[in-house]
């Protein structure tokens, strides 16, 4: 079966009779070809494509753990070897090492970085140089805490870092409400607020 194009009918004069010129042949195209060739390229390309897999960053989740079996498995580490990294809004992060005690007492120098050049990335090395000074390599553990306020893309900027500096101990926790509290205090005491 074909498909064929109709240009028109015959020519008429004024008053519906056949004029006296020699009647034209109406050009016939055959459309059949044009779509197998709309088909086969179609064909062609949905084949021969690549389909775009999305990206993922890999994340270690450790197992399903009873209180109990925490407790067991639980080693203490030193608090000079960890970093506390709490992820805020405005693009800031702040930053301190102290042990829960001190945390408690509210005696911690509280840090405040961001996602610039001499930013995280410069306080990630800094304090992995100090740590295996006293510890040796691959002693640093960075917790990492998000706050309600943070934007995902800063959580997400945050793990980019710990792959760039190859900092391969690293956890996501939950900031305490001494942290809340403490960073709303820096805030505070930044904008002059007593």
């Amino acid at each position: 079966m074909a498909a064929a194009v109709d240009t028109g009918g015959e020519s008429r004069g004024p008053r519906g009779k056949k004029k006296g010129r020699k009647k034209k042949g109406s050009p016939w195209i055959d459309m059949t070809p044009m779509v197998d060739v709309a088909f086969l390229l179609l064909t062609f390309f949905v084949l021969t494509t690549t389909l775009s897999t999305p990206t993922t960053m890999p994340v270690v989740v450790p197992p399903k753990m009873t209180e109990k079996e925490k407790e067991e498995h639980q080693e203490k580490i030193q608090a000079s070897k960890v970093l506390h990294l709490i992820v805020d809004e405005d693009d800031k992060i702040y930053w301190y090492q102290a042990s829960e005690e001190e945390l408690k007492e509210g005696n911690i120098e509280l840090n405040q970085t961001d996602f610039s050049k001499n930013g995280l990335r410069k306080v990630l090395l800094q304090v992995r140089k100090k740590v295996e000074e006293k510890w040796g390599p691959n002693q640093m553990v960075v917790l990492i805490k998000v706050t309600d306020k943070a934007k995902y893309k800063n959580f997400v900027d945050v793990l980019d870092e710990m792959n760039v500096v190859e900092q391969r101990k690293y956890m996501l926790v939950e900031p305490e409400p001494e942290e809340i509290e403490m960073v709303e205090e820096y805030k505070a005491k930044l904008r002059g607020e007593s």
